[in-house]
């Protein structure tokens, strides 16, 4: 052999790319390039729009897109550093929802302040000269701290009451002393932030005199007897958790000076039985309070606004729906303070922006077509007329481009290049945006923009460490026509070593729940389990169903009242088309999921046991009577009102269908699908006279998270090793 031949493998061998495996995940991390690298953190825009603050380490720095330069503010080190420090909390968990609201960031209106949270104190930051103050320095947690809009005051919450604090003082004022851990001020009961996404419960009034609150009270919901096993002794762990048809909290919504007083309550109607308060805030004029009153099944909403000194309620705009309602953002109000903002699905079942007078008279539709508006980024009041910028689908289902729209509806235009996915940050003026963007070959790189939509410059460039050094499968979209004629999106990555003829093991990833949306996105998703088992030799299979979100209300409403039914027939008419290819083993169709996705592994498994032959489900539902009020009567409703849906969608009494591998998983305090669910299936099972794998969790969350996580993922591949090869 010459030298030269020998350098020219030495080049090739050099040059190879590494195969991906469970070790790959642990030191490359998942899904790794998609950020790319140097600046680090989120941006948070100056009121002016006319520059923004992004941390990174110990840093905030401020960036110019003008001159695209930035410039330490402040190294927030000795800020760190006077943090009172927390005792490590003993006995049971508190069960506040993950989506509840704790602290972060907020730059006051003349952006000259910075509200700053650190270890649960508060500080405040003068952005002109880096000076700060310790506003609070106590041995428990300050949370959800605001800054009132003159930047005089700051609220927050400690523990389930509500405080203010003087900023030029630090005098600290306590406004409400009868909270508890079941009678919270200020702060939801686990399930509305978790279904509504409502993460606070309390708002400043525009002229920082006063504050409005929601109360909760959760001390009629139902009990769930959690457990902490893992000492030498048990520990009851209690949480409040309302499943389908039990009590919702009384919720009653307060106003109250913001330099205390009494609290004057505003009548909002039965909350525990017949509605639900989905959002709450101040109108423009600092009078009155509006609300988003949805009824119990959420098939009607209204907003009303209620004058906080009389208490009397006008309704602002009412809708229903003969299904649900999709309940999206707020209330958006204008700078003029006369007209607000509003998206929603009344028109043709696809998410659409309307503009409303404050009193509701007059409202005007600004986008309209079979696809949907998935948020509103900024409004320009300043330029003649308006003009609004807004992310939606129009393009195609699989990308989300930016588009912007002057208020009049007229001036319609595409802001971001075709053949991505575009995720923008945009300043509250319209005048810079930051647009990250990937497609299904390119890892995320994100760039600087004029609001007209002109590149200034790239703020961060792609990471393509990941891509380069290993052999990331390719991601391939398809379409095909599945029931009923309609359209379904899939995405596919063939094994590693792929040979035409041959037939290879699929595992489906399935999700499919409503709330959620597409699976399938033309955007780099990197290093993954998925990347794992294609190196593996398996085919990974991933296609929507209806029920999802993003493709129109009528292609998620085909679910209403019997939740799995639907989606496993469009299922499995996508395992069909897939087979249809020609590269998948019919005799070898493996599926897993986790939460809804456990459901529907399961399902698949016990209700189309000839299609679906290994299944790995996690953390599953197994009967929608056991999951929670606000989601499951969405779309079940109320179980005396569909007792043969509830019937006929519980997994258990199929136990007996079982025919091929199951492993189930699930975490024994999982706060969010009830253990309870598992241990009712496997019962069935057993008492069926099934086989079956089991794993149990002690966490205390929904997800198996830390090294526990890497146990799990070497356990399911190494069961549909066992069972489909």
């Amino acid at each position: 052999m010459t030298k030269f031949s020998i350098l020219l493998l030495a080049a090739c061998a050099f040059a190879q790319k590494q195969p991906i495996t469970l070790e790959t995940l642990s030191t490359a991390g998942h899904g790794g390039g998609r950020g790319g690298a140097g600046m680090a953190g989120p941006p948070t825009w100056m009121p002016d729009g006319k520059s923004f603050i992004f941390r990174q380490g110990s840093s905030l720095t401020l960036y110019d897109p003008a001159t695209k330069t930035s410039k330490l503010l402040i190294d927030t080190t000795p800020i760190d550093a006077a943090v009172l420090a927390i005792p490590p909390e003993e006995g049971p968990i508190d069960w506040t929802n993950r989506r509840a609201r704790g602290g972060g960031l907020q730059l006051s209106a003349d952006g000259k302040s910075i509200l700053y949270t650190a270890g649960g104190d508060l500080f405040l930051i003068h952005t002109d000269t880096a000076k700060w103050e310790q506003l609070t320095k106590t041995p428990v947690a300050e949370l959800d701290a605001k800054l009132s809009p003159d930047a005089r005051l700051v609220a927050f919450r400690r523990g389930w009451d509500l405080y203010s604090v003087d900023v030029a003082s630090a005098k600290e004022t306590r406004l409400t002393r009868d909270g508890t851990d079941t009678l919270r001020n200020g702060i939801p009961d686990w399930v509305y932030p978790e279904e509504l996404s409502l993460g606070t419960g309390f708002w400043w009034s525009p002229d920082s005199k006063s504050l409005c609150y929601l109360q909760f009270d959760s001390s009629r919901e139902p009990v769930f007897p959690h457990a902490d096993m893992l000492g030498t002794r048990a520990f009851a762990e209690p949480e409040r958790y309302p499943q389908a048809g039990e009590n919702n909290p009384d919720v009653r919504l307060g106003v109250i000076a913001a330099t205390g007083g009494p609290t004057k309550w505003l009548e909002v109607g039965d909350t525990r039985n017949a509605y639900l308060i989905a959002r709450a805030g101040w109108m423009p004029d600092a009078r009155g309070v509006y609300i988003l009153r949805l009824n119990r099944v959420q098939n009607k909403l209204e907003m009303l606004s209620i004058d906080a000194e009389s208490g009397q309620a006008i309704t602002v705009f009412q809708e229903s729906d003969p299904y649900w309602i999709n309940l999206e953002g707020d209330i958006q109000f204008l700078k003029d303070g006369k007209r607000f903002l509003w998206t929603s699905q009344r028109d043709g079942g696809f998410r659409h922006i309307f503009l409303y007078s404050n009193d509701g008279k007059t409202v005007k539709q600004l986008t309209k077509g079979n696809w949907e508006v998935t948020a509103i980024n900024a409004v320009n009041e300043a330029e003649a007329g308006g003009r609004l910028y807004y992310i939606s689908s129009e393009p195609t289902p699989t990308e989300r481009h930016l588009y912007t729209v002057k208020l009049d509806g007229s001036g319609l235009r595409q802001l971001t290049a075709a053949g991505s996915t575009h995720a923008v940050s945009m300043s509250p003026t319209g005048a810079f945006y930051l647009d990250t963007y990937s497609n299904l070959t390119t890892p995320a790189r994100t760039t600087l923009h004029s609001g007209e939509g002109q590149e200034l410059g790239v703020y961060r460039e792609a990471d393509r460490t990941q891509a380069d050094q290993y052999d990331i499968r390719p991601t391939e979209i398809l379409s095909f026509k599945g029931t009923g004629g309609n359209q379904f999106y899939a995405r596919l990555i063939k094994p590693a070593g792929f040979v035409p003829g041959r037939k290879y093991p699929v595992i489906v990833a399935v999700y499919g729940g409503p709330g959620v949306g597409s699976p399938v996105r033309n955007a780099w998703s990197g290093i993954n389990m998925d990347q794992v088992y294609a190196h593996k030799g398996y085919v990974v299979w991933q296609c929507e169903n209806r029920g999802i979100m993003g493709r129109g209300h009528n292609f998620e409403t085909a679910i209403y009242h019997k939740l799995g039914v639907t989606e496993l027939a469009d299922q499995v008419a996508g395992v069909q088309y897939l087979i249809s290819l020609g590269f998948a083993d019919p005799a070898r169709i493996g599926i897993t999921g986790a939460s809804y996705g456990g459901f529907m592994t399961i399902n698949a498994m016990l209700n189309a046991p000839s299609v679906f032959h290994a299944g790995v489900a996690g953390a599953p539902v197994t009967s929608w009577i056991n999951y929670d009020t606000i989601y499951t009567e969405r779309y079940m409703g109320l179980p005396k009102d569909n007792p043969d849906g509830y019937k006929d969608t519980a997994l258990t009494s199929k136990a007996a269908n079982l025919k091929g591998k199951l492993l189930i998983f699930h975490n024994f305090e999982d706060d969010n699908v009830l253990f309870q669910n598992t241990l009712q299936m496997t019962n069935a099972l057993q008492l069926a006279g099934k086989l079956f794998e089991f794993m149990l969790y002690p966490q205390k969350t929904h997800g198996v998270t830390g090294a526990a996580s890497r146990q799990l993922q070497q356990m399911t591949l190494d069961f549909f090793d066992r069972a489909l090869k």
